[in-house]
This record gives structure tokens, sequence and C-alpha cells, in this order.
């Protein structure tokens, strides 16, 4: 652990204590200097001060900088589908069925595992313990793209770029029934359901949540579609699609339907990835296939296809 001191000088006056700490050359962000001053690990002349706080001339502001832990997570040699890498970030294609990182009843056999092994190590520690380089988490039975950071700063940038909306991410999902419009936009906040703690559900109290649909085909009982989300709520697209009376396919959790398919897990998969690169600002494109079930399955519903 080690203690940075700042004393204030006429140029820095005025600032938000939260906006200094991220000027600083700490590979802080704002967000992470929030949560430094909410965890005691920020001192203005030996005080407690709020994010909101004005700097004074003559102010000494200290402070705490913490190594990330050392990970227990255990490497294992898991077989990766890596769409590309250098030595910031590795943009990964998911397999369904894979859980991104350990958690209850999941201890081994994750992509986090996977990721240590195939970087020896050499990983964000942001993430904690169990989640190294982990930025944004897709559903174990989601299947797609998602960016694994390989450092702090790497991390820091991309976490920045998710907060402010500037990361694109697109979906391909099969519903159940005929969507009427061709495009439509939901808007309702979600939050942990109180009957289950397991699941979401749409709450007044809940967090803002926001996807953007837009038809792909159309099918005699079920719709192709393409799904833009703005927000990364936990399970969002399939708690919206379920709200409206369209749940996705082979969702075991949000649809009560019957499954037609046989398929294990919901019918959705995570198709296109955009954002900035975090150290050349570059941007950057990612592609990925429908699984081959996925594929197999809109085959056979060609030809009951009822419109383009």
């Amino acid at each position: 652990m080690n203690r940075e001191k700042y004393v204030i000088t006429e140029n820095e006056k005025d600032l938000r204590l939260d906006i200094y700490i991220a000027s600083l050359n700490l590979d802080i962000s704002r967000s992470m200097a929030q949560k430094k001053i909410k965890n005691k690990e920020v001192l203005v002349n030996g005080k407690e001060e709020k994010e909101s706080y004005k700097l004074k001339v003559g102010d000494t502001v200290e402070i705490i900088l913490t190594e990330p832990k050392e990970t227990k997570l255990k490497p294992e040699d898991i077989p990766l589908d890596i769409v590309y890498e250098d030595e910031d970030i590795i943009v990964v294609n998911k397999a369904k069925g894979m859980v991104v990182h350990p958690g209850n009843g999941n201890p081994e056999g994750t992509l986090a595992n996977a990721i240590l092994n195939h970087c020896k190590g050499t990983l964000s520690g942001i993430g904690g313990e169990v989640r190294p380089g982990i930025v944004h988490r897709i559903d174990k039975d989601t299947s797609g793209l998602l960016v694994v950071a390989k450092n702090d700063k790497a991390h820091i940038n991309l976490s920045e770029q998710i907060k402010n909306r500037q990361v694109k991410k697109i979906y391909t999902a099969l519903i159940r029934g005929n969507l009427p419009e061709d495009r439509a936009t939901i808007n309702i906040p979600i939050g942990r359901s109180m009957q289950d703690r397991k699941k979401m559900a749409v709450r007044k109290d809940g967090k803002e949540a926001v996807t953007h649909i837009e038809v792909q085909k159309r099918y005699q009982n079920y719709t192709l579609i393409k799904v833009k989300i703005d927000t990364g709520r936990t399970h969002q697209i399939r708690v919206h699609m379920a709200q409206i009376g369209y749940p996705i396919i082979g969702d075991e959790v949000y649809s009560n339907g019957k499954n037609e398919f046989g398929v294990k897990g919901q019918m959705l998969h995570s198709t296109i990835l955009e954002f900035k690169h975090p150290t050349t600002n570059k941007e950057l494109h990612f592609e990925a296939e429908l699984p081959r079930y996925f594929k197999d399955i809109l085959a056979k519903l060609d030809n009951i296809l009822i419109k383009k």
C-alpha cells in the first residue's frame, strides 16, 4: 500500500476532488476516484471530504494506492476462439455454455480460467481475484463477442467507454411470435426480482435499461431480430423481450413456452462489438458468425419464411 500526497496550487483551485484525482497520472478514472473517496482512501487535510468538494490553494490531498491482489484463479487449458489479440486486449468469441468468471456453482471451467492460462497471468487486476481482465460479461448461455483487458490502463479506458455508452454491442436473437413493428425501442427499468433473487425483473425503482430492436426475418411463428443495447443490465435483452411478450427461444428462466427446437439456453448471440482501442484510440469493429446450431435452426425455418 502506497500513499501519494499532493498540495493544491493556484492552477488547481476550485476543481472538484474527484476530477482532480482523475487528472493525475495515476491510472485512476473519475468513477474509480469516486469509489476511492467513498471507501475513505482519499483525505483532504487529513479529513474525509465528498467527491464534490472544491479544492483550495494549499489543501493537501492524500491518496491511498493499493496494489491489485494476486489472482487466486486457477489457469486452465481450455480452448478459446480468439478473434483479435494485442498487448492490451483480447477479443473472444465465447462459446455457449461457458461462464465468464467463477461464481456460485461455477468455481472453474470459466472464460476467466481459460484467459488466465492463455495470457500466463498477464491480465488486468482491477476485476479482482476471480475476474482478472473481465471488463464486461455475457450470460453463460449467450454466445459471442466480448473484450478482455490485459492491463489496468486498458481496463480503465474500456470501462469508461462502456460507462459513457461509447461501446457498440449488437446481438442476434430468435424470438417466439411475430413482432408487429420493424423497429422498436424498449426503455423499461430493470432490477433484482423480489420473488427470486437469482432473477432480474422489470421494476419501477430499477436501473435504466434501453434496448433497440430491428427485425431481420419473419417466420410463421418466430422473428429473427437484431438487438442493440445502450445499457448493460444483467439479463437485459432476455427480460425486455419476455416483458413485451416475445421471449427468446430456449430461455429457460424468462420464457414459459415450449422448447420446440430442443435447444439448451437462449438463442442469443453477441454478433458485433465496436469500441476504440484503449491505447491507439483507433476504431475497432469485430463480427462473429452465428453458432452452427443457430444456423441449422434458421435453415429449417427458412421453409416457413413469411417475409424477408
